[in-house]
């Protein structure tokens, strides 16, 4: 009975970053100007910001913010490994859930994306874009 209890336990804990995190996450979009037009290449939309959209873990993806009289941005979103998710995975390690750092694994659900929020303020055509030391993932694409 003893062996039949841990074993069952072992299978509940499997994926403990699947279970506690979710195999999606809520991605935010800050956008200026209002008017801007802004889609993803996983075929999402905004029309007011800020909007958030229901995205899965593993999916890495692009940003595009156009409106008449500005440059058109592009942001690229990745994914990398959170805290939190790697604290599920040595959960999972931790309680021998092989099984479970195999789940998470193929959910995701240790993952988060980066930028997150993506913040986008379009420049004025013909002005130059500020420097950004800090956001290596901004592409302007006009």
């Amino acid at each position: 009975m003893k062996k039949f209890f841990l074993i069952s336990f072992s299978l509940c804990m499997a994926g403990c970053a699947t279970v506690t995190r979710g195999t999606t996450s809520d991605v935010v979009i800050n956008f200026v100007p209002e008017n801007a037009k802004v889609t993803t290449s996983l075929g999402h939309s905004c029309s007011a910001s800020p909007c958030e959209l229901k995205i899965s873990r593993k999916d890495e993806f692009s940003v595009t913010a156009e409106a008449d009289g500005y440059q058109t941005q592009t942001i690229e979103v990745r994914k990398r490994v959170s805290a939190a998710g790697a604290a599920g995975a040595a959960g999972n390690v931790l309680i021998g859930g092989v099984i479970g750092v195999a789940v998470d694994g193929v959910t995701g659900a240790t993952l988060e994306h980066t930028p997150n929020p993506v913040n986008i303020e379009l420049v004025p055509a013909g002005e130059a874009p500020p420097e950004e030391i800090d956001a290596p993932n901004t592409v302007p694409t006009s």
